[in-house]
């Protein structure tokens, strides 16, 4: 598993783990979660703290509470599957495979395309940041948190540069899939191969401006990722 360490408010983390037993299939679509009272019980918690949380997966689609009836379940197609929550929390257990391969393909959809953009609206500022971040990266590895941060970091840096409000707004969503795919790729007995050559060639292809080869470079970083976690699957099947 790739359970953190994780701090902060009381219903954030019933929240999470409340959420974690859903998306892993504890608590299955269709069916009613614990009373609040015995969740605050078992939690030592007030019942307003639970109703918080409630809401809290209530928003993220992955459950409906009504009077009387209590907390059920939602089904799969109302979920939030985008919300960076939601994936942190797909990857605390044994993600499915087709979900694992979906992140691949929305990041193959939006990310080359992105690329593009960012290579011809890119400011100095952004691509020092990028060149920060890159460092990073090579400093730490992306087998240590603080290079996957590192690497978050790079590719949402990419989007903003795309100056397209819209292709922003999915950084934290993309920013989560990146995290989680390198995470899930790294926690085998296989290392996968060394991505920042071909990092590298994207940073390049951004700071020259060539459009082209950045998008070229971004379908081979993404395929080379895709490749190394089809390995990883098929080696856990």
């Amino acid at each position: 598993m790739l359970r953190e360490e994780r701090r902060g408010p009381a219903h954030s983390l019933i929240a999470r783990e409340i959420g974690i037993a859903i998306v892993t299939g504890q608590h299955p679509p269709g069916s009613t979660l614990p009373g609040e009272v015995e969740i605050a019980e078992r939690r030592g918690v007030s019942r307003s703290v639970v109703r918080e949380a409630i809401r809290m997966l209530a928003a993220k689609g992955l459950v409906l509470s009504k009077p009387k009836t209590g907390t059920r379940v939602r089904e799969r197609q109302t979920w939030n599957l985008l919300d960076p929550d939601l994936l942190a929390w797909m990857f605390e257990g044994e993600p499915p495979a087709g979900f694992v391969r979906s992140l691949f393909q929305l990041r193959m959809i939006v990310e080359p395309a992105a690329a593009e953009l960012a290579a011809i609206g890119r400011d100095a500022r952004q691509l020092g940041r990028m060149g920060h971040a890159l460092e990073t990266m090579a400093q730490h590895g992306l087998g240590n948190a603080t290079g996957q941060a590192a690497d978050q970091d790079f590719h949402n840096i990419i989007l903003e540069a795309t100056h397209n409000e819209l292709l922003v707004s999915l950084a934290g969503s993309i920013g989560a899939a990146v995290r989680w795919t390198t995470l899930f790729k790294h926690r085998g007995s296989h290392r996968p191969r060394d991505s920042m050559p071909q990092h590298r060639l994207l940073f390049e292809a951004i700071a020259n401006r060539d459009t082209a080869a950045a998008r070229d470079a971004t379908i081979k970083l993404i395929d080379q990722a895709h490749e190394d976690t089809e390995r990883l699957l098929s080696h856990s099947a």
